[in-house]
């Protein structure tokens, strides 16, 4: 394998981000470094207002993290909680960086290849072929990449409950009954799917959806009276802002917006 993973900009304000070890596009210490250069690259880049998670081919999402490099992970990084740290850190760093994504999953999605995935905005799923779980306890483990503690705000107590402790897997179907995955389509869309729904996220007033992000991340531990602040805090953030304008024009001449046209220069004047 040349490179771990490929990352393409596109000109619509959408990245994709491809997972290159087919076909069990397993989750190495090299995609994992390089996956955390492409995040803070995504999170810099003005340009760039949704992005997409996926995997080579159409065989599995991923595995998991390659077990086979545990020990010398665990080696470089000094310790194993500093080891575990730096992937927590990685998946809070897509989670709040302000800009929605969107993971594909079909195929295996096992271990931290649905552990990657809570921490996206949206989860779209194949109708057939997915099998997505935590089967740690197969290994005598418990998740690691913060796998428990996402799976149960995700879906709630008792489902991850019964996932993890059976080391139970899902097909898409049944993972969207219960919230784990937002939609399912057949495997020979999935991927254009979801680069749609990146399209269309994109197109959205950038200032206003890092608002949104921001005031609902983790808002299943906020009160309602934080929620409040922060929700006051994006009215404030996008008052007067190029887009909020924009959004008003379009309005009363009864016409599509267009936003996202000055990257980096929407904020109030």
């Amino acid at each position: 394998m040349d490179e771990p993973l490929r990352y393409e900009k596109r000109s619509d304000g959408v990245a994709i981000v491809t997972n290159m070890d087919a076909p069990l596009n397993r989750m190495g210490l090299a995609y994992i470094e390089r996956l955390s250069e492409v995040v803070d690259d995504i999170a810099g880049d003005e340009e760039i207002r949704a992005f997409v998670i996926t995997a080579q081919g159409l065989d599995n999402f991923s595995v998991g993290m390659n077990l086979k490099e545990l020990a010398k992970g665990i080696a470089a990084a000094g310790d194993i909680d500093t080891f575990f740290d730096r992937r927590l850190d990685l998946i809070q760093r897509i989670e709040t960086m302000g800009k929605p994504s969107v993971a594909t999953l079909f195929g295996h999605c096992l271990g931290a290849g649905i552990e990657l995935p809570l921490g996206c905005t949206f989860r779209l799923a194949a109708t057939d072929g997915a099998s997505i779980g935590l089967p740690e306890m197969h290994l005598g483990a418990t998740p690691a990449w913060g796998g428990s503690a996402r799976l149960a705000k995700t879906v709630g107590r008792q489902h991850a409950l019964d996932m993890i402790l059976r080391a139970k897997t899902l097909g898409g179907p049944a993972a969207h009954a219960i919230g784990l995955v937002d939609e399912v389509w057949p495997i020979g869309e999935l991927k254009s799917r979801a680069t749609d729904l990146a399209v269309e996220l994109a197109r959205q007033p950038a200032l206003a959806v890092r608002g949104v992000l921001d005031t609902l991340h983790d808002c299943e531990s906020r009160t309602l009276t934080d929620l409040l602040a922060a929700e006051r805090r994006a009215v404030h953030a996008t008052l007067g802002s190029d887009d909020a304008r924009e959004g008003m024009l379009a309005f009363l001449e009864k016409r599509t917006p267009v936003f996202n046209r000055n990257p980096g220069s929407s904020a109030p004047t």
